[in-house]
This record gives C-alpha cells, sequence and structure tokens, in this order.
C-alpha cells in the first residue's frame, strides 16, 4: 500500500522535483539477487536519497520512524533492468528515406517520449549507443534535472566511423549533395580527432563500427571497416580520457579487428566462431547481441520503410546470430542484455529476455546479463544492477516467478529509479503527459 505522501512525491519528480525526504521501506516477498544468482524470501529494504541504505528481513530489519511503507509480499523485487543498446532518439517507423525529413531536433523531442517508454517498461538505466547528432546528451541531462521522466542514461553521442561505412555517413544521400554525416574519419588522426570532438561535447562512451550493417545502404555486413590502425587510434584516444568503446560488428574479421584494438564491448556479434570467441574471452569483452528486433523488422520492416537490401541482409544474418549467442553463452563470454531499441518499439525491450533463455541462457543469466554484468561493463558495480547497501534504488517487481517463466518480465508491476515510483500495480503513478 501507499500513503499519499509517497504518491505525491512520486507525481512531483515527474516535473522535477526534489526528492522526497522520509525513508521508504520496501516489502520483498521474493528477491532475485543477480550478484549472488540467489533468490531471498521475505526480505526488506530501506532507500534513502535514492539508495539502498540497509537490508536484511522483514522480521529483523524495523521500519524506520516516518517511513512510507511500500508492500511487496505478494511479488519478485528484481533491480532495474539495464539496456546496453538503444537509440532512444529513433523510431522504428522511420526506416529507409523517411530518416532524411526528420531534424536533430524531431529526433531529440521523439527521445523524450521514447525515455519515457523505455523506463516504464522497467528498464532504469541505458546505454544510447549512435544518435545522429547530441540529442542523447541533451535528453540525457533532462532526465538528470528532473525535467522529463527517463532511465539514467550513458550516451554516445554520433558514432565515429569511415566514409561511406555504417557509422556517421549519409548513404542514403545521391552523390550530387555533396554531404557527409556527423563523425566520419579516414586515418587514425582523423578517428582521434572526431573522438575528441565527442568527448568535448560530452558523451559517456565512443560508439564505432568495423563493419557494415544491416540498415545502411551499401554496405556489407561481413566486410571490415576502418583498420586495425584506425581503430586503435580510437580505443587508445577513448581509454586515455576514462571513456569505454562500444564496437558495432557483425562479421568475423570485424569483430576480430576491434577485439585486437581493445574495444570494450562489441554490438551485434553475429558471425562468431571458435577464434573470435576465444579472443573475447582473453580480452575480457562484452558482447552485446540484439537476438529479438529480428522478428520486429522481418514483419514491420518494409511497411516501416526499410529499404529492400536492408530486409535482405536481416533475413540473412538472424539465424546465424541467434546460433553464435547460443555459442558464445556456452563458452561462457561474457554476455550483456543489448535490444537495438529504436529498430524495434522502445518499451518492448523486455521482449529479449524470453529469446536470450530460447537461445540458451538460463532465466537467471539472463536477468544478470539485464542487471549485474550489464554494471560490471559500465564500471558501476555495487552501484547498478544490485540491491544491496550502497545500490541505487532501482527496483522492479512482477507478479510469479521470473524464474520459472521469463516471459513475465514483458509485464512489470511496480517500478522505482533512484528511490522514486513510476508504476505500482501496473497503474502509471508519474505521469507528465
Amino acid at each position: 500500500m501507499f500513503s499519499r505522501s509517497l504518491l505525491l512525491s512520486a507525481a512531483m519528480l515527474a516535473t522535477g522535483a526534489i526528492a522526497q525526504a522520509q525513508p521508504v521501506y520496501v516489502k520483498a516477498g521474493s528477491l532475485v539477487d543477480p550478484v549472488s544468482g540467489k533468490v531471498l524470501k521475505d526480505v526488506a529494504l530501506v532507500i534513502d536519497e535514492g539508495k539502498v541504505t540497509a537490508s536484511g528481513t522483514q522480521k529483523t530489519l524495523k521500519v524506520p520512524r516516518g517511513a512510507t511503507v511500500i508492500d511487496l509480499s505478494d511479488e519478485t523485487v528484481l533491480p532495474g533492468f539495464i539496456d546496453m543498446h538503444t537509440h532512444l532518439t529513433s523510431d522504428p517507423e522511420d526506416g529507409g528515406y523517411a530518416s532524411l525529413a526528420l531534424s536533430d531536433e524531431r529526433h531529440a523531442i521523439k527521445g523524450v517520449k521514447n525515455a519515457r517508454r523505455t523506463l516504464l517498461s522497467g528498464f532504469t538505466t541505458v546505454r544510447n549507443v549512435g544518435a545522429g547528432s547530441y540529442g542523447d546528451v541533451a535528453l540525457r541531462d533532462a532526465i538528470n534535472e528532473g525535467e522529463v521522466p527517463g532511465p539514467r542514461m550513458y550516451v554516445s553521442g554520433p558514432p565515429v566511423g569511415i566514409t561511406g561505412g555504417h557509422c556517421s555517413d549519409r548513404n542514403l544521400l545521391p552523390s550530387e549533395y555533396a554531404l557527409k554525416g556527423e563523425r566520419v574519419a579516414n586515418s587514425p588522426w582523423e578517428m582521434r580527432a572526431q573522438v575528441r570532438e565527442n568527448i568535448k561535447y560530452g558523451v559517456d562512451l565512443i560508439k564505432t563500427c568495423s563493419t557494415g550493417g544491416v540498415f545502411s545502404k551499401g554496405t556489407a555486413l561481413g566486410a571490415a571497416q576502418g583498420t586495425l590502425e584506425e581503430l586503435t587510434a580510437v580505443v587508445d584516444e577513448a581509454h586515455a580520457r576514462g571513456l569505454k568503446v562500444a564496437s558495432h560488428a557483425h562479421g568475423t574479421v570485424g569483430i576480430r579487428n576491434a577485439l585486437l584494438a581493445g574495444v570494450d564491448t562489441i554490438e551485434h556479434a553475429s558471425i562468431l566462431d571458435d577464434e573470435t570467441i576465444a579472443l573475447a574471452k582473453e580480452k575480457g569483452a562484452y558482447l552485446s547481441m540484439d537476438i529479438y528486433n529480428t522478428e520486429y523488422t522481418l514483419a514491420e520492416g518494409e511497411k516501416n520503410g526499410v529499404l529492400p537490401e536492408s530486409m535482405d541482409k536481416e533475413r540473412s544474418i538472424s539465424k546465424i546470430q541467434r546460433a553464435s549467442f547460443t555459442a558464445a553463452n556456452k563458452a561462457g563470454v561474457k554476455m550483456v542484455f543489448g535490444s537495438d531499441a529504436g529498430v524495434y518499439p522502445h518499451g518492448d525491450n523486455p521482449k529479449q529476455f524470453s529469446r536470450m533463455v530460447q537461445f540458451g541462457m538460463t532465466p537467471m543469466q539472463a536477468i544478470t546479463a539485464a542487471t549485474a554484468t550489464a554494471a560490471e561493463a559500465l564500471d558501476k558495480s555495487g552501484m547498478l544492477g544490485c540491491l544491496d547497501v550502497g545500490c541505487a534504488a532501482d527496483l522492479v517487481a512482477v507478479s510469479g516467478d521470473p524464474l520459472k517463466d521469463i516471459a513475465i518480465l514483458e509485464n512489470v508491476d511496480f517500478i522505482m529509479k533512484a528511490g522514486h515510483v513510476y508504476k505500482q500495480d501496473g497503474a502509471i503513478i508519474a505521469d507528465p503527459t
């Protein structure tokens, strides 16, 4: 049950108000702890100033004086989910040439809508890996200031890539327009310059591409993009400034080049072989593999204006990527949850959980990929993806046992981010619209 004060504080947050002053006491019937891999019963948490300040059992941990009690005794509680591959400023309906009609400002406004949808699906943190401009930087800052609701964001801004590549360039435009994308570079020093430019404007990480992509005109999935020297320059420059690097990579050669260059995460990782799987383990890299969105693209892509060549590429890669996911997971490569939301509708992010289980993970492994392992990849272990003392008060709750039926996570009943409640019993508590 909620007190009137909790409802008011949640509604205030949606308009940018300061966090509630009183502590919150949460009763959890079951708590899935992805850090230990255990399920705890009759847990109690004390939350204050956006963090977990105490934990124990409901019998031993007393309710602090003046605390608001949230009773989730009939629910399963988990840490808020982390999606490591989103595009909040993009919508799947704007496929192909339709995207050319949208300004940077329009994309940023779409991001406000999509951030809210993502949060209300249970994802309290996302990594936004690729935007057309710095709209994702602005969106992150607006969320942090409490001006709009949304997940905690780590953003890349425009990707850095080669002329005619999947990242950065506008391959849809004919040659007479003579226009290139925001971050096109064609040598190690040009790559360094573009990384520096992105850092100047406040990004949290760098996104690059080491192969072609499904949705870029004229690029091949198996063809490497950027030389090893260029990719190494991106990584060296970013790491020197304390930023991690994510590389879009479908083909085996491009995956290998990115790993040798020292990238931190491989996005998509569609065509793996034994050598690249072993190399990923050796380097300690994380794989972010989007194995749900192909279903949406094949069903809705043509209607959304996706180019025929992109549809062909999607059909060619989907089964291969899923087989690679199974092999990498079996080999013990570090895997994180990455949906590629924006290619399919924002808010449908949880649909990937069931595919991760279908193609080889246990339910606990899938949950861990979206919590503790993702937090580790962000260098936020002990802060995100956990519900121990000191962790951010990001939590979700569902009716039923997700370890028996992972699809339950597609219908989250309760959402808290940084101590603020956004959803209870499936109903939105804080809705600024």
